[in-house]
This record gives C-alpha cells, structure tokens and sequence, in this order.
C-alpha cells in the first residue's frame, strides 16, 4: 500500500502540478521478478515508462550488475550505488571503523571496479544511462579516473567537491584523447602499440569468459 500511495503521489506531481520532469528511481532492486512486480504495480497507479517518464534502477547489488542485460530491458539507467556496490561483493560492513581503518573497505578494489565496468558497458550496449552515487568520486580521484576511462555518464560528488571534480575529469579526457592521438601516431609509423590492460578492459576479457 504505501509503495501505492508514492506512485500517486508522484502521478499527481506530474498530472496536476505539471512536473514532468518528476521520475522514478527504484531503490535496492535485487531481482528481475522483484523489478518487473513493482513496475506491474506502477502500471496500475498509471505510471508507465514513456519518453518524458524515465524508470531508474539504483544499482547497489551485485545481482543487478551480473544481470545488467536482463535489468537494463526495464529501465531507462542505472544510479550506482558504490558504497553499498562495494559492501555487497566483499561482505563488508561499510560502517566498521574498524575494517575501514584495517583496508577491506574499498571502492578500488578489482572485483569491484569489474563488476563496475561490466555493468557500465553491458548498460550502455542495452541503450541504458549509468550514473554514480556514494563517496568515492569525491575522495578517490584514480577511482574517478577509472569511471571515467570505464564510459560513465555522469557523476554525483559532494557539493564542495564539485569544482575540483569537473576539473578533474576535464584532465582526464584531455589524457585520454592525448593517449589515443600517441598510438594513431605510432601505428602510422609501423610501430607495436602496447599497454598493460586496464581495469575496464579486463572486465571485458571476463565478460567473454563468462559467455
């Protein structure tokens, strides 16, 4: 009932007070069943994914990344979750001070940078936006750097942030065109490009696997 009442409410939101640019995001989605149920039930309160009304999942289980392709069938995007991403696929309580403090809580971590990419490229293949939320692009710029080198849409940081964070992302486009401009050059003269696979193309060497 009470997940009824939100959908009227943002039905009149959009119909009586003419915001439509009032969307939905759907939190802590697990399962495709699950997914498919709440937007069942958002059919039947008169909110249906259309061309100015965007359905959203937040990404913050491992499930939602495996199954981007399956998920990404029911939605508009995909809002990251890291924290809780990262919490999922290390069984580690995010508020342990503790295990915080010991190293084992970490947003940089490979398996959880993979399943990242993975969700990111498969979303993007399906037509899906990625978005991210949580704390790491406000704190970890090589973090940042790798959503960025990864394909991200857009990024959420703390409003103090902000600045640095454009600033920051601006720098690293600006590196990786110079890095695609150096390899142009040295195949144009005959010359072997290599470079050690990053994160995001290792995530994708794992996708293949997985198939």
């Amino acid at each position: 009932k009470a997940f009824r009442l939100e959908c009227q409410a943002v039905k009149k939101c959009r119909e009586e007070w003419g915001l439509k640019n009032v969307w939905v995001m759907l939190p802590v989605v697990r399962t495709v069943w699950e997914a498919q149920k709440c937007l069942q039930i958002m059919k039947e309160e008169g909110l249906e994914r259309t061309k100015d009304f965007h359905v959203w999942f937040m990404a913050e289980t491992p499930s939602i990344a495996i199954l981007a392709d399956e998920f990404s069938k029911l939605c508009d995007g995909f809002s990251i979750g890291s924290n809780d991403m990262t919490q999922g696929i290390l069984m580690i309580d995010r508020d342990s001070e503790r295990l915080g403090q010991m190293g084992y809580f970490d947003e940089r971590d490979p398996a959880v940078k993979r399943i990242i990419a993975h969700l990111i490229r498969v979303a993007h293949e399906n037509g899906c936006t990625v978005s991210i939320c949580g704390e790491a692009p406000s704190n970890l710029p090589d973090f940042t750097e790798f959503l960025v080198r990864a394909g991200i849409d857009s990024i959420s940081v703390n409003p103090d942030a902000v600045v640095a964070t454009k600033q920051l992302v601006a720098s690293i486009e600006q590196k990786i065109i110079l890095e695609k401009l150096a390899e142009q050059h040295e195949r144009a003269l005959g010359r072997p490009v290599r470079k050690p696979k990053s994160d995001w193309e290792w995530a994708s060497q794992w996708d293949e696997n997985v198939r």
